[in-house]
């Protein structure tokens, strides 16, 4: 009987409502009680391209201290005419763009949730093309240092505007007249 009356008291209790504010049964897993509050998702990685101002510098200061302390001692090849370097490479925006990505896919990597093979696949799909693109005899940094004696830097222009884009800012648009629709596609 005392048996039976445990059961019964042990059903009553898995059935009742949970209380509220109490602990999700699968706060284990991460997951809210029912009914509860969902947790927000940590803020996606954005490109470093459209930061700006604070957050920018932190995001720099975070890429330039991986750089300098993980990429370039584990992976930083002599510098040669075939494989420039900068000393400066914050200064070159597309060296930028494309270090920070390569940081943001070693960090989704480098996580256990990437299983074992996670770092076989960032080395071969991330690392080797992004160093080849930005280290490259014709690339970002082919004006700069070719050899370590002789530290250079020097970023090079890029292409101007298309020709719509000059265009469209030599004339200003007319403002609508009365009745008048602007057309978009």
């Amino acid at each position: 009987m005392e048996q039976s009356a445990q059961q019964a008291q042990q059903l009553d209790h898995l059935s009742s409502t949970p209380a509220a504010g109490g602990a999700s049964p699968f706060a284990a897993f991460g997951l809210p009680a029912p009914g509860g509050p969902v947790p927000a998702a940590p803020p996606e990685p954005r490109p470093i391209l459209e930061l700006e101002g604070e957050a920018y510098e932190d995001e720099l200061d975070g890429l330039s201290d991986w750089v300098d302390d993980f990429l370039l001692p584990a992976y930083g090849t002599e510098v040669t005419t075939a494989t420039p370097w900068c000393l400066q490479w914050q200064e070159h925006t597309d060296v930028v763009a494309w270090l920070h990505a390569l940081w943001l896919a070693y960090q989704q990597h480098k996580d256990p949730e990437a299983g074992p093979s996670g770092m076989l696949v960032w080395h071969r799909d991330f690392l080797t093309h992004t160093i080849a693109a930005v280290r490259s005899p014709g690339g970002p940094l082919s004006a700069c240092m070719t050899s370590p004696d002789r530290p250079a830097h020097r970023v090079l222009p890029g292409p101007p505007p298309s020709a719509r884009a000059e265009k469209a800012t030599e004339t200003e648009p007319e403002p609508f007249a009365s009745g008048e629709h602007e057309l978009t596609s």
